[in-house]
């Protein structure tokens, strides 16, 4: 991906509106990235990780990456020139109500609307100490798909992109891209880091945090991604997540 330096890590919001992106660069610092409002994409060379409103994603100073918006997103940053997480890759971080508005008070500046972080620098510090615990004490979530790089898995990995909903198997969708079943397996543990299924269901969460993020129904949205039933798409979501497609659309 293109490449373009930025100094520092800022700590902020920036509004993205849907469907919008701020292009590949990196910083000097480690950044935490969270949307207090839509659906971010956090994608780098060896993937892409999706923060829904309970995920904040952890980015490592030096790490070129890009982001996405789906729905009308408000990007909440915090710059970090120390690492308290000692996470030298990027990582979806659990999100608990009471960091959420830790990050969403202190990220809105002396200025920010609805909120304001308190202007004495002193009381900011006590602020971003707390918030920095509770990162701490955050469990890390997979919400990672990682991208392959054989030519073989890129090309069935496509196939499921522009099509979530394809049920073909390993061996069929083998059959289309010239390679084994036997062969696709060991290439998804060695270049994904997880079986083929495992993969696929990550593609399909991916997918569905984006549809609903535009609004479309959960029936819709479990037709679109290939579960056999609203039910299962429910139940998969709500334990890849925390809480139910409905709760993430509205």
């Amino acid at each position: 991906m293109p490449e373009i330096r930025h100094s520092d890590a800022s700590t902020g919001i920036l509004p993205i509106p849907a469907g919008g992106e701020v292009d590949a660069h990196w910083h000097d610092q480690h950044q935490i990235v969270y949307a207090g409002q839509g659906v971010l994409s956090v994608t780098t060379d060896a993937g892409s990780w999706i923060a829904p409103a309970n995920r904040a994603i952890w980015i490592p100073a030096r790490t070129v990456h890009e982001h996405r918006a789906y729905g009308d997103t408000a990007l909440h940053t915090i710059g970090l020139t120390d690492n308290p997480l000692a996470l030298e890759a990027p990582s979806a971080l659990v999100v608990s109500p009471l960091l959420r508005e830790l990050i969403l008070t202190y990220t809105s500046g002396d200025e920010g609307e609805g909120r304001a972080a308190p202007a004495d620098s002193t009381e900011r510090a006590r602020l971003r100490a707390v918030l920095l615990d509770q990162l701490k004490r955050s469990p890390q979530r997979p919400t990672y798909l990682p991208a392959p790089r054989d030519p073989r898995l890129a090309a069935l990995c496509e196939l499921l992109h522009n099509d979530p909903s394809d049920n073909r198997t390993l061996t069929e969708l083998g059959a289309h891209v010239g390679a084994s079943e036997r062969t696709l397996s060991r290439l998804c543990r060695s270049d994904l880091g997880m079986t083929f299924p495992q993969w696929r269901t990550q593609l399909r969460l991916h997918t569905a945090l984006r549809l609903l993020a535009a609004g479309d129904s959960v029936t819709r949205v479990a037709h679109q991604t290939g579960w056999a039933s609203t039910s299962a798409f429910i139940d998969t979501f709500k334990r890849s997540f925390g809480h139910t497609p409905g709760a993430s659309r509205a």
